[in-house]
Protein backbone atom coordinates (compact mmCIF):
# COMPACT_ATOMS: atom_id res chain seq x y z
CA UNK A 1 0.00 0.00 0.00
CA UNK A 2 2.74 2.19 0.91
CA UNK A 3 4.12 1.81 -2.48
CA UNK A 4 1.48 2.56 -4.16
CA UNK A 5 0.92 6.01 -2.55
CA UNK A 6 4.58 6.76 -3.13
CA UNK A 7 4.35 5.99 -6.67
CA UNK A 8 0.89 8.44 -6.61
CA UNK A 9 2.41 10.83 -4.90
CA UNK A 10 5.54 11.07 -7.49
CA UNK A 11 3.34 10.52 -10.42
CA UNK A 12 1.31 13.30 -9.03
CA UNK A 13 4.66 15.64 -8.69
CA UNK A 14 5.61 14.81 -12.42
CA UNK A 15 2.91 16.05 -13.51
CA UNK A 16 2.71 19.11 -11.88
CA UNK A 17 6.10 19.35 -13.16
CA UNK A 18 5.64 18.79 -16.72
CA UNK A 19 2.61 21.48 -16.09
CA UNK A 20 4.91 24.32 -14.91
CA UNK A 21 7.32 23.41 -17.43
CA UNK A 22 4.72 24.17 -20.47
CA UNK A 23 3.38 27.30 -18.83
CA UNK A 24 6.99 28.15 -18.48
CA UNK A 25 8.00 27.27 -22.47
CA UNK A 26 4.17 29.15 -23.38
CA UNK A 27 5.18 32.22 -20.93
CA UNK A 28 8.75 32.29 -22.84
CA UNK A 29 7.02 32.28 -25.96
CA UNK A 30 4.92 34.86 -25.70
CA UNK A 31 7.39 37.37 -24.19
CA UNK A 32 8.74 36.94 -27.56
CA UNK A 33 5.88 37.91 -29.16
CA UNK A 34 4.69 40.87 -26.84
CA UNK A 35 8.69 41.82 -26.40
CA UNK A 36 7.91 43.42 -29.57
CA UNK A 37 6.71 47.52 -30.50
CA UNK A 38 2.67 46.75 -30.41
CA UNK A 39 2.44 47.51 -33.71
CA UNK A 40 3.83 43.84 -34.43
CA UNK A 41 2.06 42.08 -32.15
CA UNK A 42 -0.66 39.51 -33.84
CA UNK A 43 -4.20 41.15 -34.18
CA UNK A 44 -6.31 39.87 -31.38
CA UNK A 45 -9.61 38.69 -31.50
CA UNK A 46 -12.56 41.13 -31.92
CA UNK A 47 -15.77 40.78 -34.23
CA UNK A 48 -16.48 41.79 -37.34
CA UNK A 49 -16.55 45.71 -37.90
CA UNK A 50 -15.32 46.60 -34.43
CA UNK A 51 -12.92 49.80 -34.83
CA UNK A 52 -10.09 49.09 -32.29
CA UNK A 53 -6.63 50.23 -31.67
CA UNK A 54 -4.04 48.83 -30.09
CA UNK A 55 -3.29 48.79 -26.26
CA UNK A 56 -0.37 51.34 -25.45
CA UNK A 57 2.08 53.02 -22.76
CA UNK A 58 -0.16 55.79 -20.53
CA UNK A 59 -0.58 58.95 -22.76
CA UNK A 60 -0.08 62.69 -20.85
CA UNK A 61 -2.69 64.52 -20.27
CA UNK A 62 -4.03 67.17 -22.62
CA UNK A 63 -3.22 70.05 -20.74
CA UNK A 64 1.04 68.83 -18.82
CA UNK A 65 2.78 70.74 -21.78
CA UNK A 66 0.88 74.31 -20.54
CA UNK A 67 0.73 73.19 -16.77
CA UNK A 68 3.02 75.99 -16.03
CA UNK A 69 1.20 78.76 -17.97
CA UNK A 70 -2.30 77.84 -16.70
CA UNK A 71 -0.99 76.81 -12.82
CA UNK A 72 -3.29 79.46 -11.27
CA UNK A 73 -6.27 78.14 -12.87
CA UNK A 74 -5.12 74.75 -11.95
CA UNK A 75 -4.99 75.83 -8.19
CA UNK A 76 -7.80 77.30 -8.22
CA UNK A 77 -10.08 74.26 -10.18
CA UNK A 78 -8.23 72.27 -7.25
CA UNK A 79 -9.82 74.59 -4.01
CA UNK A 80 -12.89 74.43 -5.92
CA UNK A 81 -12.92 70.55 -5.97
CA UNK A 82 -12.63 70.62 -2.68
CA UNK A 83 -14.54 72.82 -1.09
CA UNK A 84 -18.04 71.71 0.79
CA UNK A 85 -19.57 75.18 0.74
CA UNK A 86 -20.16 74.71 -2.99
CA UNK A 87 -23.34 72.57 -1.72
CA UNK A 88 -26.42 73.50 -0.37
CA UNK A 89 -25.49 72.16 2.90
CA UNK A 90 -21.91 72.99 3.49
CA UNK A 91 -20.86 69.29 4.04
CA UNK A 92 -20.27 68.38 -0.11
CA UNK A 93 -17.68 68.86 -2.29
CA UNK A 94 -16.99 66.96 -5.12
CA UNK A 95 -14.12 65.29 -3.32
CA UNK A 96 -16.90 63.69 -1.04
CA UNK A 97 -17.43 61.13 -4.31
CA UNK A 98 -14.03 61.46 -5.66
CA UNK A 99 -11.45 60.54 -3.44
CA UNK A 100 -7.49 61.08 -4.56
CA UNK A 101 -6.71 58.26 -1.95
CA UNK A 102 -9.21 55.89 -3.66
CA UNK A 103 -8.29 56.33 -6.93
CA UNK A 104 -10.44 59.32 -7.48
CA UNK A 105 -13.54 57.35 -6.43
CA UNK A 106 -15.29 56.46 -3.16
CA UNK A 107 -14.93 53.01 -2.93
CA UNK A 108 -19.54 52.80 -2.48
CA UNK A 109 -21.63 50.73 -4.49
CA UNK A 110 -23.67 54.01 -4.96
CA UNK A 111 -22.50 57.21 -3.89
CA UNK A 112 -24.31 59.26 -1.09
CA UNK A 113 -25.53 62.75 -1.67
CA UNK A 114 -27.81 65.31 0.42
CA UNK A 115 -28.82 64.52 3.74
CA UNK A 116 -27.42 61.08 2.89
CA UNK A 117 -29.84 60.70 0.01
CA UNK A 118 -28.06 57.45 -2.37
CA UNK A 119 -27.45 58.13 -5.89
CA UNK A 120 -28.59 55.65 -8.57
CA UNK A 121 -25.29 55.24 -9.90
CA UNK A 122 -21.88 54.84 -8.94
CA UNK A 123 -19.60 56.72 -8.73
CA UNK A 124 -16.59 56.33 -11.82
CA UNK A 125 -12.95 57.06 -11.00
CA UNK A 126 -12.12 61.11 -12.74
CA UNK A 127 -8.91 59.94 -13.38
CA UNK A 128 -8.09 60.34 -17.31
CA UNK A 129 -11.36 61.87 -17.84
CA UNK A 130 -10.06 64.23 -20.44
CA UNK A 131 -10.26 61.19 -22.71
CA UNK A 132 -13.81 60.75 -22.91
CA UNK A 133 -16.09 62.18 -25.30
CA UNK A 134 -19.16 62.22 -23.32
CA UNK A 135 -19.04 62.29 -19.68
CA UNK A 136 -21.31 60.39 -17.03
CA UNK A 137 -22.03 56.59 -17.05
CA UNK A 138 -25.16 57.82 -19.46
CA UNK A 139 -23.41 60.26 -21.82
CA UNK A 140 -25.10 63.07 -21.28
CA UNK A 141 -22.53 65.35 -20.63
CA UNK A 142 -20.07 66.43 -23.30
CA UNK A 143 -17.40 67.75 -21.94
CA UNK A 144 -16.07 68.24 -18.28
CA UNK A 145 -16.74 72.20 -18.04
CA UNK A 146 -20.46 70.52 -19.31
CA UNK A 147 -20.35 67.59 -16.37
CA UNK A 148 -19.08 70.56 -13.42
CA UNK A 149 -22.34 71.98 -13.66
CA UNK A 150 -24.24 69.11 -12.82
CA UNK A 151 -23.37 67.68 -9.63
CA UNK A 152 -23.84 71.18 -7.98
CA UNK A 153 -27.93 71.37 -9.00
CA UNK A 154 -28.03 68.27 -8.25
CA UNK A 155 -31.62 67.55 -5.54
CA UNK A 156 -29.70 64.09 -4.70
CA UNK A 157 -25.72 65.44 -4.81
CA UNK A 158 -24.76 68.81 -3.85
CA UNK A 159 -28.20 70.43 -3.91
CA UNK A 160 -27.11 73.70 -4.61
CA UNK A 161 -27.80 76.34 -6.94
CA UNK A 162 -25.60 78.44 -9.06
CA UNK A 163 -26.43 81.80 -8.16
CA UNK A 164 -26.13 80.53 -4.19
CA UNK A 165 -23.02 79.06 -4.81
CA UNK A 166 -22.04 82.57 -6.76
CA UNK A 167 -23.19 84.75 -3.59
CA UNK A 168 -21.17 82.57 -1.26
CA UNK A 169 -17.65 82.74 -3.34
CA UNK A 170 -18.28 85.99 -4.13
CA UNK A 171 -18.15 86.78 0.20
CA UNK A 172 -15.05 84.69 0.36
CA UNK A 173 -11.74 87.51 0.02
CA UNK A 174 -9.45 84.21 -0.70
CA UNK A 175 -11.44 83.47 -3.20
CA UNK A 176 -11.09 86.85 -5.28
CA UNK A 177 -7.72 86.57 -4.97
CA UNK A 178 -7.13 83.49 -6.55
CA UNK A 179 -9.90 84.10 -9.56
CA UNK A 180 -7.74 87.49 -10.22
CA UNK A 181 -4.88 85.18 -10.60
CA UNK A 182 -6.37 82.97 -12.78
CA UNK A 183 -8.29 84.78 -15.05
CA UNK A 184 -7.08 88.86 -14.69
CA UNK A 185 -9.80 90.14 -12.96
CA UNK A 186 -12.03 89.21 -9.73
CA UNK A 187 -15.17 88.68 -11.55
CA UNK A 188 -16.28 85.17 -10.14
CA UNK A 189 -19.25 83.58 -12.35
CA UNK A 190 -20.25 79.92 -13.15
CA UNK A 191 -18.20 79.53 -16.27
CA UNK A 192 -15.21 80.42 -14.74
CA UNK A 193 -15.41 78.27 -12.01
CA UNK A 194 -16.29 75.17 -13.72
CA UNK A 195 -13.71 75.95 -16.52
CA UNK A 196 -11.26 75.87 -13.31
CA UNK A 197 -12.80 72.89 -12.18
CA UNK A 198 -12.88 71.23 -15.19
CA UNK A 199 -9.10 72.13 -16.13
CA UNK A 200 -7.98 70.76 -12.51
CA UNK A 201 -9.67 67.55 -13.47
CA UNK A 202 -7.25 67.18 -17.04
CA UNK A 203 -4.32 67.16 -14.41
CA UNK A 204 -6.00 63.48 -12.65
CA UNK A 205 -3.92 61.39 -14.54
CA UNK A 206 -3.18 57.64 -13.35
CA UNK A 207 0.05 56.35 -11.96
CA UNK A 208 2.58 54.34 -13.89
CA UNK A 209 2.11 50.66 -13.92
CA UNK A 210 4.09 47.07 -14.92
CA UNK A 211 2.38 46.91 -18.25
CA UNK A 212 3.77 50.59 -19.07
CA UNK A 213 7.25 49.60 -17.90
CA UNK A 214 7.09 46.65 -20.02
CA UNK A 215 6.04 48.53 -22.44
CA UNK A 216 8.86 50.77 -21.97
CA UNK A 217 11.52 48.04 -22.32
CA UNK A 218 11.03 46.54 -18.63
CA UNK A 219 10.75 42.87 -20.23
CA UNK A 220 10.29 41.47 -16.71
CA UNK A 221 8.16 43.55 -15.35
CA UNK A 222 5.24 41.19 -16.24
CA UNK A 223 5.44 37.72 -14.60
CA UNK A 224 4.45 34.39 -16.29
CA UNK A 225 0.70 34.73 -14.83
CA UNK A 226 0.45 38.65 -15.80
CA UNK A 227 1.97 37.62 -19.70
CA UNK A 228 -0.18 35.02 -20.30
CA UNK A 229 -3.38 36.83 -19.34
CA UNK A 230 -2.08 39.99 -21.38
CA UNK A 231 -2.85 37.32 -24.10
CA UNK A 232 -6.01 36.40 -23.11
CA UNK A 233 -7.14 39.47 -22.79
CA UNK A 234 -6.10 40.58 -26.70
CA UNK A 235 -7.67 37.16 -27.82
CA UNK A 236 -9.85 34.33 -26.54
CA UNK A 237 -11.12 36.53 -23.67
CA UNK A 238 -11.76 39.01 -26.51
CA UNK A 239 -11.97 41.88 -24.38
CA UNK A 240 -10.60 44.61 -26.94
CA UNK A 241 -14.14 44.68 -28.21
CA UNK A 242 -14.54 47.57 -25.62
CA UNK A 243 -11.77 47.61 -23.89
CA UNK A 244 -8.66 48.99 -26.12
CA UNK A 245 -5.86 51.34 -26.69
CA UNK A 246 -3.91 53.38 -24.31
CA UNK A 247 -6.83 53.63 -22.10
CA UNK A 248 -8.49 50.63 -22.04
CA UNK A 249 -11.71 51.65 -23.55
CA UNK A 250 -13.58 51.97 -26.82
CA UNK A 251 -15.24 55.46 -25.77
CA UNK A 252 -18.47 53.90 -26.86
CA UNK A 253 -21.80 52.59 -25.15
CA UNK A 254 -22.75 49.16 -24.37
CA UNK A 255 -25.44 47.04 -22.84
CA UNK A 256 -23.47 44.58 -21.25
CA UNK A 257 -25.91 42.19 -18.97
CA UNK A 258 -26.33 44.26 -16.42
CA UNK A 259 -29.98 45.89 -17.59
CA UNK A 260 -32.89 44.19 -18.22
CA UNK A 261 -35.16 45.20 -20.99
CA UNK A 262 -38.68 43.94 -19.37
CA UNK A 263 -37.93 46.00 -16.08
CA UNK A 264 -39.40 49.91 -16.19
CA UNK A 265 -37.50 50.00 -12.66
CA UNK A 266 -34.11 49.60 -14.25
CA UNK A 267 -31.95 51.96 -15.21
CA UNK A 268 -32.04 52.61 -19.40
CA UNK A 269 -28.36 54.35 -19.48
CA UNK A 270 -27.69 56.17 -22.84
CA UNK A 271 -31.38 55.71 -24.06
CA UNK A 272 -31.93 58.37 -21.39
CA UNK A 273 -29.35 60.84 -23.93
CA UNK A 274 -30.36 59.08 -27.26
CA UNK A 275 -34.07 58.22 -26.94
CA UNK A 276 -33.59 55.81 -29.29
CA UNK A 277 -34.88 52.11 -28.03
CA UNK A 278 -31.60 49.92 -28.91
CA UNK A 279 -29.79 52.39 -26.68
CA UNK A 280 -31.60 51.10 -23.55
CA UNK A 281 -29.04 49.71 -21.17
CA UNK A 282 -26.06 51.12 -22.59
CA UNK A 283 -23.39 52.33 -20.29
CA UNK A 284 -20.00 53.96 -21.21
CA UNK A 285 -17.02 51.56 -21.33
CA UNK A 286 -15.00 52.44 -18.31
CA UNK A 287 -11.19 52.57 -18.88
CA UNK A 288 -9.59 49.65 -17.12
CA UNK A 289 -6.42 51.42 -16.17
CA UNK A 290 -6.47 51.02 -11.99
CA UNK A 291 -9.47 48.50 -12.02
CA UNK A 292 -8.73 46.96 -9.32
CA UNK A 293 -8.45 49.58 -7.32
CA UNK A 294 -11.89 51.37 -8.30
CA UNK A 295 -14.51 48.74 -6.63
CA UNK A 296 -17.57 48.22 -6.68
CA UNK A 297 -17.82 47.46 -10.09
CA UNK A 298 -20.40 48.71 -13.21
CA UNK A 299 -22.44 51.77 -13.25
CA UNK A 300 -24.54 50.59 -10.17
CA UNK A 301 -22.05 49.22 -8.14
CA UNK A 302 -23.33 45.59 -8.31
CA UNK A 303 -20.21 43.51 -8.42
CA UNK A 304 -18.23 43.75 -5.44
CA UNK A 305 -15.24 41.37 -7.06
CA UNK A 306 -13.69 41.23 -10.03
CA UNK A 307 -14.03 37.53 -9.67
CA UNK A 308 -18.08 38.02 -10.15
CA UNK A 309 -17.07 40.78 -13.20
CA UNK A 310 -15.40 37.95 -15.09
CA UNK A 311 -17.60 34.91 -14.00
CA UNK A 312 -20.41 37.52 -15.86
CA UNK A 313 -18.72 38.19 -19.10
CA UNK A 314 -17.55 34.37 -18.92
CA UNK A 315 -21.30 33.34 -19.56
CA UNK A 316 -22.23 35.79 -22.02
CA UNK A 317 -24.95 38.61 -21.80
CA UNK A 318 -27.94 36.32 -23.44
CA UNK A 319 -29.42 35.36 -20.24
CA UNK A 320 -28.20 38.10 -18.47
CA UNK A 321 -30.85 40.94 -20.49
CA UNK A 322 -27.75 42.15 -22.34
CA UNK A 323 -28.40 42.72 -26.16
CA UNK A 324 -24.92 43.41 -27.36
CA UNK A 325 -23.34 40.34 -29.88
CA UNK A 326 -19.98 41.30 -28.65
CA UNK A 327 -20.58 39.30 -25.27
CA UNK A 328 -21.19 35.74 -25.54
CA UNK A 329 -20.05 32.73 -23.51
CA UNK A 330 -16.68 32.37 -23.38
CA UNK A 331 -16.14 29.79 -21.25
CA UNK A 332 -13.08 30.12 -19.60
CA UNK A 333 -11.48 27.93 -16.88
CA UNK A 334 -10.75 29.04 -13.44
CA UNK A 335 -6.82 29.48 -14.46
CA UNK A 336 -7.30 31.36 -17.27
CA UNK A 337 -9.64 33.75 -15.30
CA UNK A 338 -6.39 33.95 -12.74
CA UNK A 339 -4.19 35.03 -15.44
CA UNK A 340 -6.81 37.40 -16.53
CA UNK A 341 -6.99 39.12 -12.68
CA UNK A 342 -2.92 39.17 -12.94
CA UNK A 343 -2.74 41.50 -15.95
CA UNK A 344 -5.44 43.19 -14.52
CA UNK A 345 -3.62 43.82 -11.28
CA UNK A 346 -0.91 44.68 -13.76
CA UNK A 347 -2.23 47.50 -15.58
CA UNK A 348 -3.60 49.08 -11.96
CA UNK A 349 -1.41 51.07 -9.82
CA UNK A 350 -1.60 52.53 -5.76
CA UNK A 351 -2.97 56.13 -5.54
CA UNK A 352 -0.67 59.02 -6.84
CA UNK A 353 0.47 61.19 -4.21
CA UNK A 354 -2.18 63.84 -3.93
CA UNK A 355 -1.67 67.08 -1.63
CA UNK A 356 -5.27 68.47 -0.58
CA UNK A 357 -5.69 72.00 -0.98
CA UNK A 358 -6.10 74.45 2.33
CA UNK A 359 -9.32 76.53 1.58
CA UNK A 360 -9.76 80.24 1.18
CA UNK A 361 -11.46 82.47 3.93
Amino acid sequence: MRKWRLLSVLSGLVILLVSFTLNDSEADSLRRIYSQSPDKWPAPFVEAGVQWKELGVLPESPVAKYKDSIKAIIDLGKVLFFDERLSGSGKISCATCHKPELNWTDGKEKSTGHEGAVTKRNSPTIQNTWFYHRLFWDGRSKDLIDQAFAPINSETEMHSEMPDVMRKLRKIKGYKELFKLAFGDDDIDPFRMTEAIATFEKTVVSGKTPFDEFLEGKKRALNNSELRGLHLFRTRAKCMNCHNGPLFSDNQFHNNGFHLNGDPKNDKGYYQVSHKEYDIGKFKTPSLRDVMKTGPWMHNGMMKTMDEVLSHYSKGAKHNGGADTLIHNLFLDRNEKADLLAFLQAISTEPVKFEKPILPK
